[in-house]
């Protein structure tokens, strides 16, 4: 009940904080069409505080990106190589830090899916984000205690 309390406020609405963490490489992409102002508006509707934007990238990701998410506000980690085994890392220290009280992971990745079942046994809420509804994973989406869809309205990420 205690844990109830904490992410849903007196009115009825997402409270606590939620960490965000957005896998670039593998949600920027063209057949996508995903905007960082749509990925930041489902991160604040999840709760009343967005404690992490993160946008995770790679070394190859160029400079107007780099200032278009630091303009939306995200911070911004660039990474030599793959992002994943630092978001993964980043995503299991705000739960085992007791950082958030929701994390969400904007993905299609299944290499997510230990992170996000490590949040759960710390008894965070855990939302994987899909950028697209042909870009979802049904490992994230079942690890994960709430799915979103960023091109679906029902999900509120339009």
């Amino acid at each position: 009940m205690d844990l109830l309390r904490r992410l849903v406020g007196p009115d009825g609405l997402p409270s606590g904080r939620v960490a965000l963490f957005v896998d670039g490489p593998n949600v920027l992409r063209d057949e996508f069409d995903v905007d960082l102002d749509d990925i930041r508006a489902a991160g604040r509707s999840l709760g009343d505080q967005l404690s992490a934007a993160r946008l995770y990238l790679d070394e190859h990701a160029t400079p107007g990106l780099i200032q278009a998410a630091e303009a939306r506000g995200f911070e911004v980690v660039v990474t030599s190589g793959d992002v994943d085994v630092k978001l993964a890392v980043d995503l299991t220290r705000y739960a085992v830090e007791d950082r958030a009280d929701v994390v969400a992971v904007a993905s299609r990745d299944t290499d997510f899916k230990p992170a996000l079942e490590t949040a759960n046994a710390y008894g965070l809420r855990t939302v994987a984000i899909a950028p697209g509804s042909y870009g979802r994973s049904d490992a994230l989406q079942n690890a994960a205690t709430h799915a979103m869809t960023l091109d679906d309205p029902a999900d509120g990420g339009d």
